[in-house]
């Protein structure tokens, strides 16, 4: 999803050519019924000049400057450039219309001295110069469409852990008893022959043992809708949607719903027409939150809005946030994207054009705490009930980026391209108002905790109880690239730096002692990608390194799917985590990991176009091997800093018939990609010696994607 000041020109590009033809011409144009008046937000006149609305988004390797030393295109009759001579009427020879000729006129009177009275213009007829003050609100959607079917073998690595500990659960229907001893997980209900333990086929109740499987597959949709509303050159409204957003096939039959009961759900009791289970499905039906699933058929994720002025471009709502390689802030709109980083901010940003030079400054709302909103007054303006649990953020962005044009032709003669940014983040807490553990408000922090069991949506004044936070933390983010002819290298260097008072919800952790400030946050990270394109760009070189720093104290790498961690009585936290929509492999940091947190990793890959029409019709493949290392060797469960290696392929084809196929780096249309996957473990994912656990098997995955981009 583009959300660059770029789209500004291709909005030209495509009406642009109307207007141009006119003034080449020399005439004006007859449009069949054009409107009474300008569209809202539209210039009451034509613009002087049509330079390319300063880019206000935080990413700066999607910034489009305006060439400085562009010549600026005038429009006839601006105040910048004289009129032309025929401008006043079409020349005689030319008759250009595009739409029938009005009805013959009626002859020219003469007036009381005798000389004929000057004839006016058609209303029918706009000319060039005023095309943009007519114009109508243009409305376009891009987005896709994609299924994506899965099969994950073995990623329990042959682990014996319990599902709340382990690194990723054993499939449910596996049937086996963890390393520690204690409780069995898993059905006993299946033949010995099913179980793969014996060829026993009985099945008495008696005879059936526990059921063996380390396979877990299934497929999943969603798509995704992208509309603009284009009011005028320099004003539009964008927004997100998803429906079925990743709902896994088969997810919601028309056999299963849930009913309200008591402080939770009951299963609803089969209605006659369906046996209450799922052999006898029919059909299926649509998701429904709180109902049959956990979020609705449609979720409306974003919506902004940008205004470009000869100054700058403003920008409010909620919208993706996209810095730098995306290791901190990743927008996530890639095709096989899944987690995003969205942000409710209001954005003001102005370019130094001569120096290639964005500065940038925002106001963040990253979480407010317990608003107002009540379900006896639906209608009601909700507002902010207290301002200490805010969490405040503000942010400075300064970055050099050459625009796509004067970079192409440096890159053309020879020359070194550098381009680089600042992302600067400021976050402060005071207090907390977040939900607890136990039961009611008493038991300590909750939002609206009504004197029940978790957190309620009618949260009135009165029910929140805080605890203090005490957080100040300084965000800062650095982003260098480096082009010169096909080679590419880019760097990203991020870290989190400060202290918080308490980083639980209660007050079990917090500092009392004179003078402490709390908990010291060190946390750092790194992320590079190196490329180096041959043979016509179809051959792809490249080698990626990714480093977060990790923790001694903290007891395993902390998945994400892990709701707390041990620090083991240290007053620092140091585990840096990217954003889990910023992916290097198929099975260990994708999934069991659920993305690089304290480790370090080394990916070189290597990528070939078989075929490449100028149609944009592809065929092409990929393989890379990734060598992922803990940052601190006793985090992880081995306590041995070698993970694992993990090779990975893929191989993808794309149709000819896209509406993105004039950029060939650019998937369009429709196109598949079939990629598998395996990871040998190694040390650090084994059991201690110790534990006298099995030996660790390798996983391997297996991905079919099917999609349509526009």
């Amino acid at each position: 999803m583009a959300c660059t000041s770029s789209a500004f020109f291709s909005r030209f590009r495509r009406l642009g050519w109307f207007s141009g033809l006119a003034v080449v011409l020399g005439t004006s144009v007859s449009l069949a019924e054009p409107p009474s008046s300008p569209a809202p937000g539209a210039p009451s006149a034509a613009p002087t000049t049509d330079p390319e609305p300063p880019a206000a988004t935080s990413t700066p390797a999607e910034t489009d400057a305006a060439p400085s030393d562009a010549p600026a295109e005038v429009a006839p009759g601006s105040p910048e450039a004289p009129a032309p001579a025929d401008a006043a009427a079409p020349p005689a020879e030319s008759n250009l219309q595009l739409t029938p000729p009005p009805a013959e006129a009626a002859p020219a009177t003469t007036g009381v001295s005798g000389a004929p009275e000057q004839s006016k213009e058609p209303a029918t007829r706009v000319f060039a110069e005023d095309w943009w003050s007519h114009s109508r609100p243009l409305f376009e959607i891009h987005g896709n469409f994609r299924v994506r079917a899965e099969l994950f073998n073995k990623f329990a690595l042959n682990r014996r852990d319990t599902p709340s500990t382990a690194l990723w659960p054993r499939p449910a229907d596996n049937y086996y008893t963890p390393i520690n001893g204690g409780q069995s997980f898993g059905p006993v209900q299946c033949t010995p022959n099913e179980a793969g333990t014996g060829s026993g086929t009985d099945r008495t109740e008696s005879k059936l043992v526990g059921c063996k499987n380390n396979t877990q597959a299934g497929a999943n949709l969603r798509f995704r809708l992208v509309p603009e509303l284009h009011i005028s050159d320099n004003l539009r409204i964008l927004s997100e949607i998803d429906l079925l957003d990743n709902v896994v096939l088969g997810s919601t039959p028309d056999s299963y719903s849930v009913v309200p009961s008591g402080y939770g759900y009951a299963v609803r009791n089969p209605d006659g027409s369906v046996a209450g289970n799922a052999s006898q499905s029919t059909t299926t039906e649509p998701p429904a939150s709180g109902v049959n699933s956990l979020s609705d058929s449609i979720r409306v994720k974003r919506a902004w809005a940008e205004y470009a002025s000869p100054i700058g471009e403003l920008r409010f709502g909620r919208m993706p946030n996209q810095w730098g390689l995306g290791m901190v802030y990743n927008s996530g709109d890639g095709y096989d994207s899944d987690y995003q980083s969205t942000v409710d901010r209001i954005m003001a940003s102005t370019q130094i054009t001569p120096l290639d030079l964005l500065v940038a400054g925002a106001w963040d709302f990253p979480a407010e705490g317990a608003t107002s909103a009540s379900l006896s007054t639906l209608d009601s303006q909700a507002y902010d009930l207290a301002q200490a649990d805010d969490v405040n953020e503000l942010v400075l962005i300064i970055a050099r980026k050459k625009s796509k044009e004067l970079e192409a032709l440096a890159l053309t003669k020879g020359e070194l391209v550098l381009n680089t940014g600042l992302h600067l983040a400021r976050r402060t807490q005071q207090l907390s108002n977040d939900q607890g553990s136990g039961d009611g408000a008493a038991a300590g922090a909750g939002t609206c905790q009504m004197g029940m069991t978790g957190a309620a949506l009618d949260g009135p004044p009165g029910s929140s109880t805080f605890q203090r936070r005490g957080l100040a933390l300084w965000i800062p983010d650095l982003w260098v690239q480096l082009l010169y002819k096909k080679f590419r290298y880019e760097l990203e260097f991020a870290s989190y730096y400060g202290t918080v008072e308490n980083s639980t919800n209660d007050a079990s952790d917090y500092s009392t002692a004179p003078g402490a400030k709390g908990y010291k946050i060190r946390e750092f990270g790194l992320a590079s990608e190196l490329e180096q394109k041959l043979v016509e760009d179809r051959l792809k070189l490249g080698f990626n390194f990714g480093w977060a720093s990790g923790d001694a104290n903290d007891e395993g790498l902390a998945p994400a799917r892990t709701p707390s961690i041990s620090h083991n009585g240290s007053d620092t936290f140091s585990t840096f985590r990217f954003n889990p929509a910023y992916r290097v492999d198929l099975i260990l940091n994708r999934n069991i990991l659920g993305r690089v947190q304290g480790t370090y990793y080394f990916r070189p890959s290597v990528s070939y176009d078989f075929m490449r029409n100028p149609n944009g019709q592809r065929l092409g493949g990929q393989f890379a091997a990734i060598w992922t290392r803990a940052s601190e060797f006793l985090q992880t469960p081995g306590n041995a800093r070698d993970l694992g290696i993990e090779l990975d392929g893929s191989l993808m084809f794309q149709s000819k018939d896209g509406g993105q196929n004039d950029k060939p780096d650019e998937l369009g249309g429709f196109f598949a990609m079939l990629q598998y996957g395996v990871l040998f473990p190694m040390s650090g994912l084994d059991h201690l010696p110790q534990e006298n656990g099995p030996s660790t098997n390798a996983a391997q995955v297996l991905r079919l994607h099917l999609g349509v981009l526009f």
